[in-house]
């Protein structure tokens, strides 16, 4: 097991990326997973687990903003576990704090699940407005350093 905290940035679709964990940008639950068409990650998500994931998520009810919630992959062979993070505020944008939180929030997941390799996408750029420099530079400056986890940076997302 390793020790430390190690990151590298990647291009690619994230549903490919062989890893224990992937974390899936998510809005707060408010609003019926019936009544959404995911788009972004969770969308390419939900193209590849199934339904079963989503059903799993449902039942936690609202999420707290940048809250992690931890359900299996479905049907994704590439992961072990879905990490979804409550990074978009109650007007469906994502903030610094929003991504702050749900990074900090999604390696504690990770850790508590003993995981040891996480991919994560730029949380909040795209559908939550924010760019993806600073969602980076948020991510990676919320990053435990003392983790002992691969945090796979995911560029490309799908």
């Amino acid at each position: 097991m390793q020790s430390a905290l190690t990151v590298s940035e990647v291009d690619r679709d994230i549903t490919s990326i062989p890893v224990d964990a992937i974390v899936n940008p998510w809005n707060r639950n408010v609003v019926p997973r019936w009544l959404l068409v995911p788009g972004g990650v969770s969308g390419a998500l939900k193209r590849k687990t199934g339904p079963g994931p989503w059903k799993e998520l449902a039942r936690h009810g609202i999420l707290e903003l940048g809250q992690a919630v931890t359900t299996s992959a479905g049907d994704l062979p590439t992961a072990k576990a879905l990490i979804h993070v409550a990074g978009l505020t109650l007007r469906w944008t994502a903030t610094t704090e929003s991504v702050r939180l749900s990074t900090v929030n999604a390696v504690a997941e990770a850790r508590a699940h003993g995981f040891a390799s996480l991919a994560i996408p730029l949380i909040g750029a795209g559908h939550g407005g924010m760019s993806s420099e600073a969602s980076r530079t948020t991510i990676l400056n919320a990053l435990d350093p003392t983790a002992p986890l691969h945090v796979l940076l995911v560029e490309h997302t799908a």
